[in-house]
């Protein structure tokens, strides 16, 4: 299907407005390695569309480290980190994946241009690249790059959203990092492409709250299907479409949206950001208009520009998996 031209529009007047500053948020600046290493983006793309050809997957995975990155402690790479008591070891990222990408990259960076560009810059450009490749090529945004890579990383100070909280729980949690409203339904738009399993929704197909039924906003016909996929007593813990369009699951599109509008969005969250007063406008323009890939690159530029790390209070580390400052915590 083709872009509609006022997503086009959307896109190329969002780019105009970031190349008009020459540090777009902050530090971070478009071209920060034009002298260093010019071809940096271009190296990126390279070991992500290989990548990508093989296990289109990827995209999901990444976004998710993405966000579980930033959203704690600040866009720094500090999840990737090895450590015993390190944020990998939080109970929310015990599922996160993506390593070995962010890995590949990092090696032949280091082989090009060695010492120059940080692992935190690697995942944002990593995330855009899968972002645009899992849109058909409709969804590329330009990200600033500068960001450097944390010291500290431990597993207490990870801190990030459930999906049973509430809008307004969850809105809180956003505003404190500098994402309004819009941001947070924008950002969890990224479940376009993402997976849940069984066991985070059993709840809301047997027992919704304590009511030995399922949760009266789920369409009754996706309750039957998920019922069949998640049965009660079993063990497996099947993954599930978040985007429950077969035929966009994979894709990223405003499908989402049109699937929670109808009562079909898989986790409490979704669901009640198409019902709850604070948020249904906003999904209603996102499920009807075609603005949705431009406004969704500009929330991940958002979320990437929070906490991020200058050159005094991180580094750039030669293994994305450890810190070569004697003085880093994880």
């Amino acid at each position: 299907m083709a872009v509609k031209i006022s997503t086009i529009s959307a896109l190329v007047v969002f780019l105009a407005l970031l190349s008009l500053s020459h540090f777009s948020h902050g530090e971070l600046q478009l071209g920060f390695y034009n002298k260093t290493c010019p071809d940096v983006e271009k190296i990126v793309f390279g070991v992500v569309q290989d990548a990508f050809r093989t296990n289109s997957r990827l995209a999901p995975l990444m976004i998710r480290l993405y966000f579980h990155d930033c959203f704690s402690n600040g866009c720094d790479a500090s999840l990737l980190l090895d450590s015993t008591t390190s944020e990998k070891t939080a109970g929310p990222n015990l599922s996160v994946d993506g390593y070995a990408l962010i890995d590949a990259i990092k090696d032949e960076l280091e082989i090009k241009c060695a010492g120059f560009i940080s692992c935190a810059d690697i995942i944002a450009l990593a995330t855009r690249d899968l972002v645009n490749l899992a849109s058909g090529g409709k969804a590329r945004y330009e990200i600033p790059t500068g960001r450097f890579d944390g010291r500290e990383s431990l597993a207490s100070s990870v801190n990030l959203p459930g999906p049973q909280m509430s809008v307004s729980d969850t809105v809180e949690m956003f505003e404190k990092r500098n994402l309004d409203l819009t941001d947070m339904v924008l950002l969890l738009g990224g479940h376009t492409i993402g997976k849940t399993h069984c066991s985070f929704i059993k709840d809301r197909l047997y027992n919704f709250e304590n009511t030995q039924g399922p949760d009266p906003a789920m369409d009754p016909k996706l309750v039957k299907e998920l019922k069949r996929e998640c049965p009660e007593n079993s063990k497996q813990n099947k993954a599930i479409n978040l985007d429950q369009n077969v035929s966009s699951s994979n894709i990223v599109d405003a499908s989402f949206y049109k699937q929670i509008k109808s009562g079909r969005g898989i986790l409490q969250i979704d669901d009640q950001l198409a019902t709850d007063e604070m948020t249904e406008q906003i999904v209603t323009d996102l499920a009807e208009g075609d603005d949705f890939l431009a406004r969704f690159g500009q929330a991940m530029v958002k979320l990437g520009s929070f906490g991020v790390k200058n050159k005094d209070a991180g580094e750039i580390r030669k293994s994305c998996r450890s810190c070569k400052n004697r003085f880093c915590t994880a």
